[in-house]
């Protein structure tokens, strides 16, 4: 390849980083990005007001979504060993037994038989 070619492949590449980010600073050179987190700062943190620095992004969550109810009997499983040698697996969500660190998945359904591939 002719060293001319070359050079010409390797200018887009160059000037990536320049476009990397859309701009929009405030004079705090600070900028709200939703899609990365929330609000966020480009310049040293000391030059931004004290009001404004690492403010979390809020978590939304959905209006109609209603928290699994706590299992019945009070306490879950410790594991899944457990819940097999009790005959209770596959646990489902509600049913006594079942703990959110029994279902990998989250599909409502703890200790679900292993899959054949």
């Amino acid at each position: 390849m002719k060293p001319t070619n070359l050079i010409l492949l390797a200018l887009p590449c160059l000037g990536a980083n320049a476009w990397a980010h859309g701009g929009g600073l405030d004079k705090e050179g600070c900028h709200d990005a939703s899609k990365h987190g929330g609000y966020h700062c480009h310049r040293a943190i000391s030059s931004a007001p004290a009001g404004r620095r690492h403010q979390p992004a809020q978590r939304l969550v959905p209006s109609d979504y209603v928290a699994p109810a706590p299992s019945a009997g009070g306490h879950a499983f410790a594991n899944c060993s457990e819940a097999r040698a009790a005959g209770a697996a596959p646990v489902r969500r509600g049913e006594p037994g079942y703990g959110p660190h029994l279902d990998r998945d989250n599909d409502g359904i703890g200790c679900e038989p292993y899959k054949e591939r």
